[in-house]
């Protein structure tokens, strides 16, 4: 086998050939390019685990060293049909170039890379551990949940905006807001667009954003972030929080047939399985969620909101009940609801959750559309009406009835995939004790 460990090599052949493709070239020789995920000699036989950006493949050599992991190479060698290889193709190597060679191991064996028994020093190299398998899938399918909310919603009229994450204001109050410098003035990192994508409700009637958001969390959770990225969504002419939680069924379901068509190296890779999409999401108001968990469960669950007991409580109940991994909790109190929230007489609101495997994922419901009741719900709350003069007078102008959603996609994903922490479903985390990588 002829081996190049020398220089840097720049030029991709056009002949290269991706992992995933090998069953097109079974008997061909082809060119692989990628990095040593694992190597193993067996008394004069090297087995190379090689990864690029669509898979591993397993290639043999005889006779010579292999480069450390993780360093890139050049592999040239025949494909041939093996079924206990990756993917059930093999690739006997008569070449290896390496492009740029390693100088020292991994933290960790990224090919047995395991989340639950090392989590803290996984996250302490996440620069380099975010390249192992495992994490690439979640990363993956994190990808595909993204494209298919873009590519449902771009199919149903909505409009993409971009709005700003430096604010004068939180928009939904609370002490969970990181204050920065702004040119001498107090400003906050934006805890949600939503005061900014109800505006451009008004431009387009129906919108959405995908963006980084953030949240001064005090409960240091495997469930929460200090940055995360949210889906946002909001549309006009709504009749009530119902068309709200049909869109965001029709979305969800439409973003999962995507994962399950372009994903399914990385399901088999994480061993995760997707939820039924041909099953309606049961509907329950908070209240009666409450009642059910109680008599059937026996937990009781106090306070203005499901605490997460409850969630996993009623998560089961719709799982049980109506086979659904989804359940949507409606008719959230006042105060438990932002001030935007379209308030009821009885007290209640038309603010909703969605709940999923157990957690909740989705905040939202109907909003307010007119000024004067947006000033109530903020004397209501003690909050600095000036802070939000700009918001109410746009509702001075003809805002309609219109409601929306946001979606957590960390936290989507990890439910998705089955991960204990979300920190995993997100390259590089952010949390009360991390800011690097």
């Amino acid at each position: 086998m002829a081996s190049n460990r020398g220089g840097e090599h720049e030029a991709v052949p056009a002949e290269r050939v991706l992992v995933s493709d090998l069953g097109d070239h079974v008997g061909a020789e082809v060119t692989l390019l990628g990095w040593v995920l694992n190597r193993r000699d067996l008394g004069g036989i090297g087995f190379l685990l090689l990864r690029d950006r669509s898979g591993v493949a397993q290639v043999v050599f005889e006779g010579s060293a292999l480069p450390l992991h993780e360093s890139s190479v050049r592999v040239t060698g025949k494909v041939v049909a093996h079924k206990k290889a990756p993917g059930g193709f093999e690739v006997q190597g008569s070449t290896l170039e390496v492009i740029s060679e390693a100088t020292q191991a991994p933290p960790v064996e990224l090919a047995k890379e395991d989340w639950t028994a090392n989590p803290e020093t996984l996250l302490a190299y996440r620069h380099v551990t975010v390249r192992s398998p495992k994490t690439r899938a979640v990363l993956k399918v994190e990808a595909e949940l993204v494209r298919g909310f873009r590519a449902y919603l771009d199919a149903h009229d909505f409009t993409e905006i971009f709005t700003p994450k430096l604010v004068s204001a939180g928009a939904e109050g609370g002490a969970n807001l990181f204050e920065v410098d702004y040119y001498g003035r107090r400003a906050y990192l934006a805890q949600s667009p939503q005061l900014y994508k109800q505006i451009m409700v008004g431009v387009f009637e129906r919108v959405y954003e995908t963006a980084a958001v953030y949240r001064a969390e005090k409960s240091h959770t495997h469930r929460h972030l200090s940055e995360y990225l949210s889906l946002d969504v909001e549309l006009g002419f709504i009749a009530n929080e119902d068309e709200v939680m049909d869109l965001e069924e029709a979305l969800l379901k439409s973003m999962l047939a995507g994962v399950e068509e372009r994903c399914a190296s990385e399901l088999a890779v994480l061993g995760a399985e997707l939820p039924d999409r041909t099953v309606a999401f049961p509907r329950i108001p908070l209240m009666a969620a409450r009642e059910l968990v109680s008599e059937r469960y026996g937990h009781a669950s106090g306070g203005k909101d499901l605490d997460p007991e409850a969630e996993r409580l009623i998560g089961r109940w719709a799982k049980e009940e109506h086979g659904s991994d989804f359940v949507f909790v409606t008719n959230y109190p006042q105060a438990a609801r932002p001030f935007y929230t379209y308030p009821l007489e009885n007290g209640l609101t038309r603010g909703l959750d969605l709940i999923f495997r157990g957690v909740e994922i989705t905040s939202g419901g109907q909003r307010v559309h007119r000024p004067e009741v947006l000033v109530q719900e903020l004397r209501k709350r003690n909050m600095d009406e000036a802070a939000f003069t700009d918001y109410i007078e746009v509702f001075k102008h003809g805002m309609p009835p219109h409601g929306g959603f946001a979606i957590g996609a960390e936290r989507l994903t990890a439910l998705l995939v089955g991960l204990h922490n979300i920190r995993f479903a997100r390259a590089f985390p952010r949390d009360a004790q991390r800011l690097t990588p």
